[in-house]
């Protein structure tokens, strides 16, 4: 105990002091420099020598007993650009740095498979984690130490102090890092359940009530701050209301959506959402936009405005899709990773935010007759203030609550808020825009590419299915190789590194959701060979789970087994739904014992935690609830399938072709001259109808 104590008296807490940047110098160069991720070209001209994460530089490490320092951030990180200015610029740290470790700088959007294992050992070591992430580990990678934000002089302490001990008691260094490392690979435990029974709607409904004891029903999603927005938490809640019928669930999931329309979190000039709410009413964002968030937001607005036809939420949905249209989609038909929460304010320093806040001052000059009406709705008050002078804009009334208040009609209303945010976006263009980071990512494209598809499915505007097989055909074509393995980055023309199960998981969901839409096997077929890539090179027999990790990739520490859901559902839930859908199109494949087995190996989680398996807990309604193959043979197919797909059926996979194709459930049910749909259960079919309505009535 005293060691451990030792060590975390050695973790130092964040400080928030703030520093204006400097301009960039070019004294020194590192060998970041032949990188492509914008984050670690942020750092290739600080004077520390830092190196990209590669075998070579480990090898080199073992051979010379030298310390690893592992710094681990994202582009978008406000924290990591501060450490940057205050430490990794700074000669004097650089100094120490360079003479005791060996330096790596890593972009844990790149690499998901270090990060996830560093971060459960910060976690150990002190409870807490965050980025920057900054590890110090023996050569061979085990790691002993770690911080996230440090100010400088601490930091140079603290490195020194490590240093020094490696030198005197390299033993109980050693000893240390031995225990995290069996700690590491203790938590990652999953275990095959060959004895637990299916677990039922009864327990289902327990968990799902103990859960709602963090329910903030006033203002949406959780008791807490900072606010996440959680899609996966509230996609399951969506599917439990309309299933189970639960109004009173379904009444929640409607606050949230609300809410976090109305909050500052949504970004109502621009469109599209930040990462996070520092408050509990989503007002102030942590002001960095992630394609990840949005994504899964437009996926999960779009079956919102399915289930009753909100406005609000088909405004979110064209809103947040126009953003990443105009910020973050390459010409290639790929979407970049993310804006910066930091800009340039007015005097040229480097400021949070700087780029979304209005004043009071500039929104009476801009806005003119129009600055009481806007001033009301969005709250250019007290509620909507955030520091100095500054204010983000935040609705708290409905559109009728305003119009009633200024006696107008609900048209004339939109009309005037809709040219007021006009003017305000065509002088926002006028600042220094947030940095952007244009790699693109396989399974953060995998999200918006399945956004997309739901938006188009939902709101049926074909802008949206033609963005999405431009999209789709990026992924086919520059990050799927021959042997239908994934990369996962794609930069400046280039594909790299070996993609990680997530990868997978999120392009094979993308893509059989594009099938549904479009009927074309295509999708569907490289969907079934992604999926038959991971089976052989990622599952784990002993488990019955999916590593992280490809067996051709070289292992740290442990190979990661992800299981609980975070803001992006993990990966195991991801791929065992992808095996539960595709059992239905292909049954003789035994996808669906996998799936099952899956469902049953985590459940015992479920009682207290079901917000961290939420995605999970959609296998648990398709086993206790019917699950329907719906098929559409004939010449009408499209059109017919196209209005059964408005519907939000959740319970439900959708095949269609003009004639009998290489599906099992579109054999021998073609009738010529008429076009048919069959609602079916594990392939046993209801007697066929002519219309949706009567196929819908059927489910």
């Amino acid at each position: 105990m005293k060691k451990v104590l030792f060590f975390i008296v050695l973790v130092t807490a964040a400080l928030s002091c703030k520093q204006k940047p400097e301009e960039v110098s070019h004294k020194h160069t590192n060998a970041l420099i032949h990188e492509t991720s914008p984050y670690l070209l942020q750092h290739a001209h600080n004077p520390v020598n830092w190196e990209a994460w590669h075998p070579d530089v480990l090898n080199r490490a073992q051979e010379e007993d030298k310390l690893l320092l592992i710094s681990i951030g994202y582009a978008a990180c406000h924290w990591c650009h501060v450490m940057e200015k205050e430490c990794f610029e700074d000669e004097e740290v650089a100094k120490v740095m360079n003479e005791h470790f060996i330096n790596i700088k890593i972009d844990r959007e790149e690499r998901p498979d270090v990060d996830q294992i560093y971060m459960d050992a910060i976690q150990m070591i002190s409870g807490q984690g965050g980025w920057p992430l900054n590890i110090v580990a023996l050569p061979d990678g085990r790691p002993f130490w770690g911080a996230t934000y440090v100010p400088k002089e601490n930091w140079i302490k603290s490195l020194e102090q490590l240093a020094e001990l490696y030198r005197t008691d390299k033993p109980r260094i050693t000893g240390y890092a031995a225990d995290l490392a069996n700690g590491l690979n203790a938590i990652n435990l999953v275990e095959t359940d060959t004895d637990s029974e299916q677990y039922s709607q009864e327990q289902l409904d327990a968990a799902v009530q103990h859960w709602t004891q963090y329910f903030d029903t006033f203002l949406g999603g959780h008791k807490r701050a900072p606010k996440f927005m959680m899609p996966n938490n509230w996609d399951f809640l969506l599917h439990y209301a309309t299933t189970a019928q639960k109004p009173e669930i379904m009444d929640f999931v409607d606050t949230t959506l609300t809410r976090m329309a109305y909050g500052g979190i949504y970004d109502h000039v621009g469109g599209g959402f930040s990462r996070y709410a520092v408050d509990v009413k989503w007002h102030v964002p942590h002001f960095e936009k992630m394609l990840y968030d949005n994504g899964q937001l437009v996926s999960l607005y779009a079956k919102a405005y399915a289930t009753n036809q909100n406005p609000l939420y088909k405004d979110v949905v064209t809103g947040t899709l126009e953003f990443v249209q105009e910020e973050l989609l390459d010409n290639s038909g790929g979407f970049y990773s993310s804006l910066d929460a930091d800009s340039l304010d007015e005097h040229g320093n480097l400021e949070e935010g700087a780029y979304y806040v209005w004043t009071e001052a500039e929104l009476t000059k801009l806005l003119g007759k129009n600055y009481d009406l806007f001033k009301a709705y969005f709250n250019i008050n007290s509620y909507g203030h955030w520091e100095a002078d500054n204010y983000v804009l935040i609705r708290d009334k409905s559109d009728i609550e305003i119009a009633e208040q200024f006696n107008i009609n609900i048209s004339e209303l939109k009309t005037t808020i809709k040219k007021s945010l006009s003017v305000l976006k065509k002088e926002r263009e006028k600042r220094s825009k947030p940095r952007l980071d244009d790699k693109i990512l396989t399974s953060w494209n995998g999200l918006m590419l399945k956004g997309l598809v739901d938006a188009y499915r939902y709101l049926g505007e074909e802008a949206y299915l033609d963005l999405a097989l431009k999209n789709a055909a990026f992924i086919e074509r520059e990050m799927i190789r021959d042997n239908h393995s994934l990369f996962r980055n794609h930069k400046a023309g280039k594909s790299s590194i070996n993609a990680f199960l997530d990868d997978y998981a999120t392009v094979i969901d993308a893509y059989v959701a594009l099938y549904e839409v479009t009927f074309d096997e295509h999708w569907l077929g490289l969907a079934k060979q992604l999926l038959d890539y991971t089976k052989e090179h990622f599952f784990d027999k002993t488990s019955g789970m999916f590593f992280y990790t490809s067996d051709e990739d070289q292992s740290l520490i442990r190979r990661t087994i992800e299981v609980d859901d975070n803001v992006i559902s993990s990966s195991n839930s991801m791929m065992a739904i992808n095996l539960f859908k595709l059992h239905k199109l292909y049954p003789d494949e035994g996808y669906g014992s996998l799936s099952e087995q899956m469902l049953k190996n985590v459940q015992k989680d479920f009682d207290r935690r079901a917000q961290s398996f939420s995605n999970w807990l959609h296998l648990v309604l398709y086993q206790n609830h019917n699950f329907y193959e719906i098929a559409v043979i004939g010449e009408d197919y499209r059109t017919m399938g196209s209005e059964l797909a408005q519907t939000y059926v959740p319970q439900s996979i959708l095949v269609g072709s003009q004639s009998q194709g290489n599906l099992e459930l579109l054999k021998n049910r073609e009738v010529p001259g008429k076009t048919l749909i069959y609602v079916c259960i594990e392939g046993a079919c209801k007697l066929p109808v002519d219309s949706a309505g009567e196929a819908l009535e059927q489910l």
